[in-house]
């Protein structure tokens, strides 16, 4: 029980903490006073003032540089991945998926396996197969997609599209129902070449087709 009381009172010094450093008694980069100051300032004990410190230090608003101090990185807490996703224009989203997919494109010419390469053939083939349901449509579209970058051996941009698909699939699914058509020929042909040059080992082509095809995506989201 002592343990539960101590992590709540280190809290609250946290949040107090983080009051006044919204209020402007303490701008960026300003060095805090010392544990012995803050300790009889914020009504608590100084191991509690550590615990707080260390808990804005985890949320991106304090650093502590051994010999020199504790220093305060942001003005706030910055935001998480999550809430930003929700409410970034979906252009923005489609501009990192270029940086993102590009890549990925080149790197699964490169680097795909055998059984990769049969997965991409099956999801191509069933994204063919799903052009009328826009939301099966859009799904079997991100399964290709992702393949992709399974086949591209790079967990990391692997991570960053897994955080974009579902902001990605919310705005997909709303502007093709708003355009009242998708998975024409020429869509599902685009995606055919994408696939023909990773089978070929092609990384420059590769790059260069996912580019035009997220380009082109991008400006039709802006007509």
């Amino acid at each position: 029980m002592s343990l539960v009381r101590r992590e709540s009172l280190a809290e609250q010094a946290a949040d107090l903490l983080l009051s006044r450093i919204r209020d402007g008694e303490w701008n960026v980069g300003d060095k805090l006073p010392g544990e012995t100051t803050l300790a009889p300032a914020l009504g608590v004990g100084r191991s509690t003032v550590r615990e707080a410190i260390r808990q804005l230090a985890g949320q991106g608003v304090l650093v502590s540089r051994q010999g020199a101090g504790v220093f305060v990185t942001a003005l706030d807490i910055p935001e998480n991945w999550d809430a930003v996703l929700h409410r970034a224009d979906i252009v923005a989203v489609i501009e990192a998926r270029i940086a993102i997919e590009v890549e990925a494109s080149a790197l699964a010419a490169e680097r795909r396996t055998p059984e990769e390469l049969e997965d991409l053939r099956r999801a191509l083939t069933d994204r063919a197969h799903h052009r009328v349901d826009v939301e099966k449509h859009v799904d079997t579209d991100m399964a290709f997609h992702r393949g992709i970058l399974r086949a591209a051996h790079s967990p990391i941009l692997l991570e960053l599209f897994t955080h974009f698909a579902p902001r990605n699939r919310r705005a997909m699914v709303d502007m093709l129902r708003d355009r009242g058509d998708h998975g024409d020929d020429a869509d599902q042909a685009t995606h055919e070449r994408i696939y023909d040059a990773i089978d070929s080992r092609d990384a420059g082509l590769a790059a260069t087709l996912t580019r035009t095809h997220l380009n082109t995506l991008k400006e039709l989201l802006i007509r």
